[in-house]
């Protein structure tokens, strides 16, 4: 028997089959004429399903983009016996098997990145973001997560995701390294997202059971240089943490030392030489002094290239006052380590002696202080000559603050005891400079603090100091007669301009010759 189930005939046993999934399908639940929240994400987001967008107001959204960016993140290699888990669980409310799994789904799920320009905007996905972040770092410092590779691939996207984003130019005081001293700091509107992705990261670099074979694949070189460009933050939170968690990362991962090291080196490099505008120059320092503190010895050429190139160039930039005190650590850390480089940061310095900052030379002065009193004998004869030299113009400066340090400076009690050993090269030196006080300063401080250098000097070697005031009074009548001489030489001069020659004297001057050739 034949039926007709179309344009063609059938038989009957090739018709029973399209009828029985017609009853299969009709007792499925008919789906709704609304359209779906996943297909149409599905349909706007074509091919560039890595992105993570801010859009996505309901939560299947939000489940869908976090679906899709797993698994095109996560090859099938990593995501091999990685049970999706809905990321809006609490970790309470799943076994102990699944909550590795959810660890996973909640940090892909914290991969939307807030909008806070507009505080009105968003909201509640907001504070939805913002738990989430906190379930993960419960979760983390409880010591229940497994750093698996899966695990560490999905923390070091969402950090990547979240933290690393392009500075706004700066349009700041003009002409300083970054935050002025007087400057208010500016505060970053998404630091309470921030401050929570920051916390896991340092977790994560200090997790104690953290395979770090596994983990350097993904805190790699690129991770690394992002994670610098963060310094230039002009928010001080941000780089305080930063300066942390770059220093845990040179610790776990011994193998990005060097770069670590080549990188720094090459921010510094830029700010001195190009630019003279970075905001963490000083966070900088201040990991390196424990680095330096930590080098082996004998030092290798590698970290002796750091102080000559990289360190003391850092004073010649006017902003030196924001860093200056991480940038001193750090170069009497490396006197610490090898004594003998006193003598290569004190020329560094005469080399880059400020002329017309009076706040930067102070600087300069008690610099010079802490350097000197880590110099052997040995190293200070090599420059003891320039030194002086620089030191006697300290001593006559118009700016009283400076020639005040400058005299505290020859009381410091190993200075003093390598002036004494080496009095008949010094003394002479700055005794001069010490007379012109004494006779011409405006300061009766100063005044004072001369009449005390005097008198150290006199207990120290009398016979030497009345060898240089006899010195002294023949240099000034040598200079008064030269003045005697440059006075009649004027006089003559005066009286020369003075004749009025006659007219005998003056030559008509001549026509110029009339050329006979057509030009």
């Amino acid at each position: 028997m034949n039926f007709n189930c179309g344009p063609d005939t059938y038989s009957a046993e090739d018709c029973c089959i399209p009828t029985m999934l017609k009853q299969i399908l009709s007792k499925l639940p008919r789906k709704s004429p609304k359209s779906d929240p996943l297909d149409s994400a599905e349909t706007n987001s074509g091919n560039n399903v890595i992105q993570c967008t801010n859009g996505g107001n309901s939560l299947s959204t939000r489940l869908s983009v976090v679906k899709r960016v797993s698994s095109a993140v996560f090859p099938a290699s990593i995501m091999a016996g990685v049970e999706a888990v809905e990321p809006h669980l609490s970790f309470k409310d799943v076994s102990n098997q699944q909550k590795q799994n959810l660890f996973v789904s909640k940090l892909n799920l914290c991969c939307e990145v807030s909008d806070f320009s507009d505080p009105e905007k968003n909201n509640a996905q907001q504070d939805l973001k913002r738990q989430t972040l906190i379930e993960l770092a419960d979760f983390v410092s409880s010591g229940s997560a497994k750093f698996s590779e899966p695990a560490i691939s999905a923390m070091c996207r969402m950090c990547a995701i979240n933290l690393f984003r392009v500075f706004p130019p700066k349009c700041r005081s003009n002409g300083t390294g970054g935050e002025a001293e007087d400057e208010e700091p500016m505060f970053d509107p998404a630091w309470s997202h921030l401050q929570i992705v920051y916390d896991l990261l340092l977790r994560f670099t200090s997790y104690s059971s953290l395979d770090v074979k596994v983990a350097k694949k993904y805190v790699d070189h690129s991770f690394i240089l992002r994670l610098l460009e963060l310094f230039d933050s002009e928010d001080p939170r941000e780089r305080d943490c930063l300066k942390t968690i770059l220093h845990r990362t040179y610790g776990k991962f011994m193998v990005h030392r060097h770069f670590i090291r080549q990188a720094v080196s090459n921010i510094i490099y830029r700010f001195v030489f190009e630019t003279e505008r970075h905001n963490g120059i000083a966070e900088l320092l201040e990991i390196f002094g424990s680095i330096i503190s930590g080098f082996a010895l004998p030092l290798k050429e590698e970290h002796r290239i750091f102080l000559c190139r990289a360190l003391i160039p850092l004073h010649k930039p006017k902003s030196v006052g924001i860093y200056h005190q991480q940038l001193t650590y750090c170069v009497v850390q490396f006197i610490d380590k090898d004594p003998k480089l006193a003598t290569t940061v004190i020329k560094g310095l005469l080399k880059y002696w400020p002329v017309t900052n009076s706040q930067k030379e102070l600087m300069f002065i008690s610099e010079l202080e802490e350097v000197l009193e880590m110099t052997s004998m040995t190293e200070f004869q090599k420059i003891m000559v320039p030194l002086f030299r620089r030191i006697g113009c300290c001593l006559n400066s118009s700016h009283y603050q400076v020639a005040e340090r400058a005299h505290l400076l020859l009381n410091n009690e190993h200075v003093l005891n390598l002036v004494k050993q080496n009095r008949q090269v010094i003394v002479p030196l700055v005794f001069s400079a010490l007379e012109r006080n004494a006779q011409n300063h405006w300061n009766q401080a100063v005044l004072n603090l001369t009449q005390n250098v005097r008198k150290m000097f006199c207990e120290m070697d009398e016979e030497l100091v009345l060898a240089c005031q006899h010195k002294v009074e023949e240099e000034n009548s040598l200079l008064i007669v030269e003045a005697e001489k440059r006075k009649l030489t004027w006089q003559r001069l005066e009286t020369a301009a003075g004749f009025q020659p006659s007219a005998d004297y003056i030559m008509t001057p001549m026509k110029p010759a009339i050329c006979s050739v057509a030009c």
